[in-house]
């Protein structure tokens, strides 16, 4: 009974594993990143695709492919219900990205991704805890964007499209 047990289990986990697939770049392209404006928030951005591309060996500061991309945050307050107890405040975050290939001076993908969180807002100003909230909350945003960006860029035709 137990050898089947651990059968059963071997069985799964080759199940398991085998319906897992690893997206890796193929044909081996390399990124390099040029300059990103916004001050602490485009530093970030640029920190976080270093990082990124650089454990995934997908940057070569040299490379003809090169991300221009921009990140913007917005904010609204949404009041809940009638009392105001519940007010929350929602972090919308875009990124805008363009893909261009510097040998044949053209673009190669270009797209816009965003991602939002909500938080519950404190009423009064002199709580700090809005302030580590939206900072927090746009460090996250700005990170998912770049793992959805790496995501998209396995799947871009990586050469120039001559129809326009």
């Amino acid at each position: 009974m137990l050898k089947i047990k651990l059968l059963i289990l071997l069985l799964i986990s080759f199940i398991l594993f085998s319906c897992a697939k690893n997206y890796q770049n193929n044909n081996n392209q390399k990124f390099s990143i040029s300059y990103i404006g916004g001050e602490f928030d485009g530093l970030l951005l640029r920190n976080f695709l270093n990082s990124y591309l650089k454990n995934l060996n997908l940057y070569d500061p040299s490379s003809n492919l090169e991300l221009h991309a921009s990140i913007s945050h917005s904010s609204n307050l949404y009041i809940t219900n009638i009392d105001n107890t519940s007010d929350r405040e929602n972090i919308n975050t875009s990124l805008s990205i363009e893909l261009k290939n510097n040998e044949e001076n053209c673009t190669i993908y270009k797209d816009e991704i965003s991602v939002s969180q909500f938080y519950v807002f404190a009423s009064a100003d002199k709580f700090l805890s809005n302030q580590k909230a939206v900072k927090k909350i746009k460090k996250d945003n700005t990170e998912e964007l770049v793992k959805k960006l790496i995501r998209k860029l396995n799947f871009v035709e990586k050469s120039c499209d001559t129809n326009g």
